[in-house]
């Protein structure tokens, strides 16, 4: 079995977190209880247990695999405003935990994204966050984000040198990067604290070498390793298609070899891989327990989409009324009646 992604500052950690922010407000204890109790349902009594919010929807960078690189001038829609995440936040007093971003880079939001983390952290909702880095030397950003209390930072890194990194993450600098990650890593270690996880989205470009990422893990500080084995195409056919040829096939042996070399260097690694599909005895739970809302306050069902103008549940309609809606409830009957829909088939053995 091969190791899954964890918590950067363990499972434990998590753990005691969630045990904080169900202590801290009854009404989200009672309504995590629901959700216990009745978490594969159409109509669900509770509301979503966890968020994709994504504060800002464009990027510095125009990877080749991710959507912002069809998108003009790297941006989709207009930024979240604070006051918009803060309402969204206390309206879903469900909430245990979020990812705060999307599609795009949320360091752009300025200190506006460090609010936002803080906001969400006041009340102990566990929040990870995923960066390309190239934004954490300006104005000691580093030193905001870990000071925001966020409890993850993920941190994408697709290639071993700067020929392969900036092949991939069009309009980067793999140096400027690489630097980044110390800084942060280095202030983490100086804070005595774990919070940081390096990911890196095996491909084509870059599959010869992940031995090479094991040992540049170790230089930038990082404890933990993600290989991510599996690529999708936000919702776009065209995107789909072009990141399903560069996907690779890796042996469990080989994988086995990373996870054994990481070992005595101090480096966790683990893999997300979807590969091994849902089906009618294992449904997505996104439909039962989360969702994204874009930048621009709209639903979408799943991250593996991401893009509302691909698909959009509620057109027009707040969260809240978007998740309490028939067109949701039938979203999600539609999974458990085997009907799956066409969006999600993807995801699903045929």
């Amino acid at each position: 079995m091969l190791p899954r992604p964890e918590p950067s500052a363990g499972l434990a950690a998590y753990d005691k977190e969630l045990a904080a922010r169900l202590a801290l407000d009854e009404r989200c204890r009672e309504n995590y209880q629901r959700y216990n109790r009745r978490r594969l349902t159409a109509d669900p009594d509770y509301l979503p247990v966890k968020l994709d919010i994504e504060g800002v929807s464009r990027c510095n960078f125009a990877c080749t695999m991710c959507a912002v690189s069809k998108w003009s001038k790297g941006k989709r829609a207009g930024d979240m405003s604070l006051e918009c995440f803060k309402r969204l936040i206390d309206g879903q007093y469900g909430l245990v935990e979020i990812k705060l971003n999307g599609i795009g880079e949320p360091l752009m939001a300025g200190d506006k994204f460090f609010e936002m983390i803080r906001y969400a952290r006041s009340k102990r909702i566990w929040v990870r966050i995923t960066t390309n880095a190239s934004l954490l030397h300006l104005r000691e950003n580093y030193k905001k984000l870990v000071d925001s209390d966020v409890n993850e930072i993920d941190i994408s890194i697709d290639g071993h040198d700067a020929p392969t990194f900036e092949g991939i993450r069009i309009q980067s600098d793999a140096s400027r990067v690489f630097k980044n990650c110390q800084l942060l890593n280095d202030y983490c270690l100086e804070k005595g604290i774990v919070r940081t996880k390096m990911w890196t989205l095996v491909q084509k470009a870059n599959h010869r070498n992940l031995e090479e990422h094991v040992h540049l893990a170790v230089r930038l500080g990082f404890r933990n390793l993600v290989f991510s084995l599996q690529m999708h195409g936000w919702g776009d056919s065209d995107l789909e298609a072009r990141n399903k040829a560069e996907m690779v096939e890796l042996s469990e042996t080989e994988l086995q070899r990373l996870v054994s070399l990481g070992k005595p260097l101090g480096v966790r690694v683990a893999f997300w891989d979807v590969s091994a599909k849902f089906d009618s005895e294992n449904l997505c739970p996104w439909p039962f327990e989360r969702a994204v809302v874009t930048s621009d306050s709209r639903t979408v069902p799943c991250c593996m989409i991401g893009d509302p103008d691909k698909f959009e549940l509620g057109k027009g309609m707040s969260f809240l009324k978007t998740w309490k809606s028939d067109e949701y409830r039938d979203f999600r009957a539609a999974h458990l009646s085997g009907q799956i829909p066409s969006v999600c088939r993807a995801c699903y053995k045929e």
